[in-house]
């Protein structure tokens, strides 16, 4: 009798945890290595169910290891070539396995000819990989990415319903920048090698963009923050956790044209409840991923960013500090009156920088740090003002050595107050006009906050390239795959 495990994959996982004994098993995956010595062809094979393989052997001195794989065939058994083994597992006198599959038969599902194939048996650099997105999975670091990603996806929506939240499908392609910030991708039918002027006949350039496919300028969306407070004001709480898109032409390790976004919010919710859903949120994926994720958080620990581990662990020990966006100044500040070297200097009313975060985060407080109350002209329209006129109920969160891994606000939810403060950033009420009737009618204080899940990737895995984190890049001047 031949023991099956899943039809969809192998579960090399299970093997491993199986007892020796006379029952035949199956086992479905990709060679990683293969030896020969002697009469013995030593292979491993992962299905991608986690980090371990599991050990294939053909005893060629055997009446049943002769039989296993046809001698024109042995040539097929190289690294990365597809396979479903046929065997028994034994106790392996190896110290790396407890068990091994004795295999009575192989067939060799799809081959990975060794003068072709772009996978060799040997490290390979993350750029390298890059090139060869559609093969990188195969290795043990973007396997342990693709496991932590779908971990933490699994951690977010468990959150948000546990707490009661509805998830809202927000549009991709909007007519309005949710932040006035610009650096949008356009979204047109128009031929772009005939593009129709808004009046042919004259020296006006202008495009006519009634005879687009929406009849307006649209975008690709760089926030799902505004249709989601739609919601939020009747729904209570919601979230939306899908891609968003910026036209940003930066080829640095941080950036990415297109990422998703997390972003929870919550009606009659003020900047305080805001950093405890924050807090409470960002200390459930951690443990989610620590917890259920522990070989291949193992992994990550030893190969790419010694003491992750620990220092997760004690960010979700930690009270998170919170302090005003004046403190911290002062902090920082005090910090370069004391020898501090920083490449920007800190001053009131200037954005903090990525050093003076891990400063505040790594050297005066030792932890996570929450920033509060910042000056309304580095933030956006939306963030309800302070009675004192030149701060907004702006936050941050910071952690050790990322920063910034959160940033969100209590929404301004006066009307009159929202108007002067599009007046203010140049923005047009009658595009927004939807959003300043969520104020007439209805209005309630609310509040919400968005979390990048590539950064988070990033900060939990150790890896130091966005581009590495998320299964393709997109990047200026790159869209393969």
């Amino acid at each position: 009798m031949t023991q099956h495990f899943d039809t969809q994959r192998t579960m090399v996982r299970s093997l491993l945890q199986q007892s020796p004994g006379p029952s035949r098993v199956l086992a479905k995956g990709w060679i990683r290595t293969k030896r020969e010595s002697k009469d013995l062809i030593f292979f491993e094979v992962n299905d991608g169910s986690s980090m371990a393989n599991i050990q294939g052997v053909i005893d060629r001195s055997t009446a049943e290891g002769k039989s296993a794989i046809v001698d024109s065939d042995l040539h097929r058994l190289q690294n990365g070539a597809s396979v479903i083994l046929e065997g028994v597992l034994v106790a392996s006198p190896g110290q790396k396995q407890a068990v091994e599959l004795h295999i009575s038969k192989v067939q060799v599902v799809g081959d990975a000819p060794a003068d072709t194939y772009p996978m060799q048996k040997k490290r390979h650099s993350f750029e390298y990989l890059r090139e060869i997105a559609h093969l990188r999975p195969r290795t043990n670091t973007f396997g342990a990415i693709t496991r932590v990603r779908n971990l933490l996806a699994m951690a977010v929506h468990e959150f948000f319903q546990q707490e009661g939240y509805c998830w809202i499908h927000t549009p991709i392609i909007t007519a309005s920048d949710a932040e006035g910030a610009g650096e949008m991708f356009q979204v047109t039918t128009l031929p772009l090698d005939k593009i129709p002027k808004a009046n042919p006949q004259s020296s006006e350039q202008g495009i006519d963009y009634s005879r687009d496919f929406f009849g307006k300028p649209a975008f690709l969306t760089v926030s799902g923050q505004l249709n989601a407070e739609i919601f939020a004001t009747a729904l209570d709480r919601v979230y939306t956790f899908g891609p968003t898109f910026r036209a940003e032409n930066s080829n640095t390790s941080r950036h990415l044209a297109e990422f998703w976004m997390i972003e929870p919010e919550m009606a009659f919710c003020d900047i305080q409840g805001n950093m405890e859903i924050a807090e409470a949120f960002l200390k459930h994926l951690l443990r989610a991923v620590l917890s259920k994720g522990r070989e291949d958080m193992e992994f990550f620990d030893q190969r790419i960013q010694p003491g992750i581990i620990e220092q997760l662990t004690q960010v979700v020990e930690s009270k998170f500090h919170r302090i005003t966006y004046t403190q911290a100044i002062q902090d920082l500040e005090d910090g370069a009156k004391k020898g501090t070297q920083f490449d920007y200097l800190p001053s009131w009313g200037a954005d903090l920088q990525s050093e003076h975060e891990k400063f505040l985060t790594e050297i005066v407080y030792k932890g996570p740090v929450i920033v509060t109350d910042y000056p309304k002209e580095i933030k956006a329209f939306y963030m309800k003002l302070n009675d004192d006129g030149k701060t907004v109920r702006g936050m941050d969160v910071l952690v050790p050595r990322l920063g910034e891994i959160i940033g969100g606000s209590e929404r301004e939810e006066r009307l009159e107050v929202l108007q002067a403060r599009m007046a203010e950033s140049g923005l047009a009420e009658s595009v927004y006009w939807w959003y300043l009737d969520l104020r007439r009618f209805g209005t309630v204080p609310h509040a919400g906050f968005g979390l990048g899940f590539e950064r988070l990737i990033q900060y939990v895995t150790g890896m130091q390239n966005i581009r590495d984190v998320i299964p393709f890049p997109r990047t200026p001047k790159n869209a393969e795959f």
